[in-house]
């Protein structure tokens, strides 16, 4: 099982990401895109990374409008994948 992150880590990790937020033990993105299809279409381009490294973010789509929102269920807060898959996120932009 991966292993928590501290806050200090936490906060050092979160300060190096763009557009991403902590939510208490979660890390927090949103973004609206052009329309539905543009949503659609970056929400499809992250399930092959997400796969790829094993976690998985949890989605929420509203027409053009994406919330992501990561955090390691079974450690029970933030761990190093939660931030490695919001940098894989983040370059898909």
């Amino acid at each position: 099982m991966a292993q928590l992150l501290t806050p200090a880590e936490i906060s050092t990790q979160a300060a190096a990401l763009t557009g991403w937020s902590v939510d208490g033990a979660t890390l927090k993105w949103e973004h609206r895109f052009a329309d539905f299809l543009a949503a659609m279409k970056f929400v499809n381009a992250l399930v092959e990374p997400a796969e790829q490294m094993g976690h998985h973010p949890d989605i929420f789509i509203s027409y053009n409008r994406v919330v992501i929102t990561l955090t390691t269920h079974d450690a029970g807060g933030l761990t190093q994948k939660d931030f490695d898959l919001a940098q894989r996120i983040s370059q898909l932009l």
